[in-house]
């Protein structure tokens, strides 16, 4: 479980799905982010950490804890944020 970090941030996990694990070259990456924190301010930090995760959309559909979560839902130590691309089918 990830903890506090001493200067009022918290690391959070986030989880990269096909197409988007493929494109950054990750299925998993842990960002910090400052305390309090929201889902797209742990987007924002990824896009920061790996140059190849800015070409994910700045809004794309997330997943915290399992949950669909909204970009301005808060994010809490220990969280799991999940990048979930558009899903095709036929």
């Amino acid at each position: 479980m990830a903890m506090n970090h001493p200067q009022g941030s918290l690391r959070v996990r986030v989880l990269l799905f096909a197409r988007y694990a493929e494109v950054v070259g990750t299925a998993e990456h842990e960002v910090t982010v400052p305390a309090p924190a929201t889902v797209a301010d742990v987007v924002t930090a990824l896009r920061s950490d790996v140059p190849a995760a800015r070409i994910l959309p700045e809004r794309p559909l997330c997943a915290r804890n399992a949950s669909q979560a909204l970009p301005e839902d808060a994010v809490e130590p220990g969280d799991e944020i999940a990048l979930l691309p558009p899903l095709s089918g036929g």
